[in-house]
């Protein structure tokens, strides 16, 4: 037997040119099957992390190395069979993501007579001690007990613009020397736009389903409950990493000019508009997150333009696809005249865009896998609001005359995505104000979205879109009807209407929005930015607020009877 190290690696490190591959004498790959038997995840979910592990497998033993790959119902079985004819055998694993896995997954390898070794997590770009020493932590770590109180209130506090800037300075990324590249951090007040009505979003990269992702599919339709569409003809995510990098290729070439002024808007039958698509396999290792990053660096570097200054819907491309140099500027566009040539050439990409983009992997991505681990486990179940009520069943249905809420879900349930303003302002936001318990908002979400994993959703969805505590936000993000009615399209085609808060037929986010706000005066007046809010508080009278209490209990009992 080789003296080399047995590379475990599990269904969301799947990247073939990790470091850990190079020294590596086996590698291990346990397709553990049970937690899909105990929920019902989206099927689309399973056959993609089902999928990409087999092609995996494939490509490794492609590129010479020794793989054994093991169905089982849990990690232990699997290990059972590994280990069974090993004598005191030495394990690598690359520290999982998730809250204490490593240590449950090193207790499963000591049980049976073998040692694990967990090692750094290459799939990110930074480390616990990167993030110890931003956070100015004390050398042996904090000694005043759990962050986060029983009732979710943090005792420390941490902000991702101070993060986000502090990783741009760390790594060079968008830098000039000491300076931001454009001069500001942010230009998150560019990216606010909604398309005008003739415009259409660049082509959805498709990856038609091989033999074996077909096989898979049929295999967790038959093995598996499952929520959401299980139609293949509705899947297209890459399962391999050529996948992988060709849809990041396709995101920089098509989609980058107008994700940023776009992305966050909201359009009637668009559910990705020109949004990446990449968090599925940046998520399972098909794509190194340092790979996007430096593609989009690299496109600002050849095709740049200041922010802004290029507007998608100006380019004449009637079906919103890619478009050229031509489109820009002076109409020289630095062709060379031959118009078949010309046409090739993709469109500039504002620093809007590119910024925004960057945030998303070094700054949010980052922000809440760190946040994550210094919460848990309390963070899982923080609830400082108590907020008790069941999700309504327009979560699992779609079925709800609210255009808004109607078209997230059946994002969900037919693409198992939904982009992150659908999944903030909308659901998240319905949930919040409607009072559903945080847990069960999170479990929806780890079970639907083919991206989640509890250390994604669990600070995004309970902390921050639950405001279920205050460690990465200071006021919630709730709102009225108004928020959707800006950013969207939606309300215009809506039964409901956004511009009445009280009496049958007015948008049940009005009325749950200030009834939130008055349910929960004691823990949010005085909180961050909260204080605009309750002077529109203070400036209703007892009338008005019998009005809204009285719509706003209307509309829990039809979301809760799944006639809303």
């Amino acid at each position: 037997m080789s003296d080399r190290p047995i590379q475990w690696l599990l269904g969301d490190q799947l990247n073939p040119e990790l470091d850990a591959l190079d020294d590596a004498g086996e590698v291990l790959l346990i397709e553990a099957h049970g937690f899909a038997d105990r929920k019902p995840y989206h099927a689309h979910k399973l056959t993609l992390v089902f999928s990409a592990m087999r092609h995996f497998r494939d490509e490794l033993r492609e590129r010479g190395h020794d793989v054994t790959y093991l169905r089982a119902e849990s990690f232990g079985e699997g290990l059972d069979a590994f280990l069974a004819d090993r004598s005191d055998p030495d394990l690598r694993l690359m520290r999982p993501a998730s809250y204490g896995a490593g240590e449950r997954l090193r207790e499963l390898v000591d049980e049976r007579g073998g040692s694990l070794e967990l090692t750094e997590n290459e799939l990110f770009w930074t480390t616990p001690a990167d993030w110890r020493e931003w956070a100015d932590e004390p050398e042996g770590g904090w000694d005043d007990g759990a962050l986060l109180d029983g009732d979710g209130t943090a005792e420390r506090t941490y902000r991702q613009e101070g993060w986000y800037r502090h990783v741009r300075r760390e790594t060079g990324v968008l830098m000039d020397g000491d300076d931001p590249v454009g001069g500001e951090w942010n230009y998150d007040d560019l990216n606010q736009e909604t398309p005008p009505d003739d415009w259409e979003p660049p082509e959805r990269p498709r990856f038609e389903p091989d033999e074996l992702t077909r096989e898979t599919h049929a295999w967790v339709r038959e093995r598996f409950d499952t929520w959401g569409s299980d139609d293949l003809d509705g899947f297209a995510w890459p399962v391999t990493r050529t996948e992988a990098r060709t849809a990041l290729d396709a995101f920089v070439r098509e989609r980058l000019p107008s994700f940023g002024r776009y992305e966050d808007a909201m359009v009637t039958d668009e559910p990705f508009l020109s949004h990446s698509l990449l968090s599925p396999a940046i998520n399972l290792g098909l794509l190194d997150p340092h790979e996007p990053v430096r593609a989009v660096e690299a496109a600002y570097e050849a095709r740049g333009v200041e922010p802004g200054a290029y507007d998608p819907a100006d380019d004449g491309a009637a079906d919103g696809g890619e478009t050229t140099l031509d489109a820009f500027g002076d109409g020289d566009g630095g062709g060379d005249g031959d118009a078949e040539s010309d046409a090739a050439d993709p469109a500039p990409v504002p620093l809007n865009a590119v910024e925004g983009f960057v945030r998303q992997v070094i700054g949010w991505r980052e922000f809440m896998r760190h946040v994550y681990r210094e919460a848990m486990p309390e963070l899982a179940t923080a609830n400082q609001l108590d907020q008790t009520r069941e999700l309504p069943p327009a979560y699992w249905d779609g079925d709800t005359d609210m255009t808004c809420l109607s078209e997230a879900v059946d994002h969900v349930r037919e693409h198992g995505y939904a982009h992150h303003i659908e999944r903030l302002m909308v659901l998240s936001n319905f949930a919040l104000i409607y009072g559903a318990d945080p847990t069960e908002v999170n479990e929806w979400f780890h079970l639907g979205f083919v991206d989640a994993y509890h250390w994604v959703t669990t600070p995004n969805v309970v902390a921050m879109g639950s405001f279920g505590t205050d460690v990465l936000s200071s006021k919630p993000y709730a709102s009225s009807g108004s928020y959707v009615n800006r950013m969207s399209d939606h309300c215009a085609s809506c039964p409901y209407a956004v511009s009445r808060t009280t009496g049958e037929g007015a948008c049940p986010f009005n009325a749950l929005y200030w009834d939130f706000l008055k349910d929960n005066e004691e823990t949010l007046r005085g909180t961050g930015r909260m204080g605009l809010m309750y002077s529109h508080v203070d400036d209703k009278d007892e009338e008005e607020w019998a009005a809204i209490r009285e719509r706003a209990a209307t509309v829990r009992e039809l979301a809760a009877e799944g006639e809303l």
